[in-house]
């Protein structure tokens, strides 16, 4: 579960990435509750930078050094490097009381989901929140990618690093219950409804 992310590190690219599902991501927040986030996975630091920008306390942590050396550009104090085959926090985080974790589009680069939300039940305080997204799936989409012939396309066995779960809102939300977790708000984006790029689910530990 070492790789979060496959895909390039320039600002520009992440913000494109971003983009589309910043506005839903940010509504599921609130800096009363919200007050102490973990962004597991954190690329090259855009969000938690951009959180950090608008008053929130974050952190961030990620498998590649390259990426967490162009977020210490920033803020240095608040980004480091993290394999979560360890199965602990980088040291220098293991004090803090994490109320949030974000994660987004990492879980369906996982070959163990279910270990990575065991981590994050542990590395959250009593009630904490999850906010995971990833690439939705659902029936009509599916349909659409099927009558359009672009399953290869959208699942290329030659995209190192590539997706390898595909998930629809029922099954994430499936891991989320069975790990103990209370989905509290769902939010698509990117494209029409049910066409959606991706899904964005916010959980509460039970």
């Amino acid at each position: 579960m070492s790789d979060y992310k496959d895909y390039g590190y320039s600002s520009n690219e992440i913000m494109h990435n971003f983009n589309y599902m910043l506005a839903p991501l940010l509504k599921m927040l609130s800096k009363d509750k919200n007050q102490c986030i973990l962004d597991l996975g954190c690329g090259n630091g855009y969000l938690v930078n951009h959180l950090i920008s608008l008053g929130y306390n974050a952190y961030g942590t990620d498998a590649s050094a390259e990426g967490i050396a162009i977020a210490h550009q920033t803020n240095a104090d608040r980004f480091f490097v993290q394999d979560l085959s360890t199965g602990a926090l980088p040291t220098q985080l293991q004090h803090l009381s994490f109320d949030t974790i974000i994660s987004t589009e990492v879980i369906e680069h996982l070959y163990d989901p279910a270990s990575f939300i065991d981590f994050c039940k542990q590395s959250l305080s009593k009630n904490g929140e999850i906010i995971l997204s990833t690439p939705y799936h659902g029936y009509l989409k599916n349909l659409v990618l099927s009558l359009t012939n672009k399953w290869d396309q959208h699942l290329s066995p030659t995209w190192l690093g590539g997706h390898i779960k595909m998930w629809s809102a029922r099954t994430l939300g499936g891991l989320l219950t069975d790990k103990g977790f209370t989905i509290t708000d769902f939010a698509g984006c990117g494209r029409m409804p049910y066409l959606w790029m991706s899904m964005i689910i916010k959980a509460r530990l039970n």
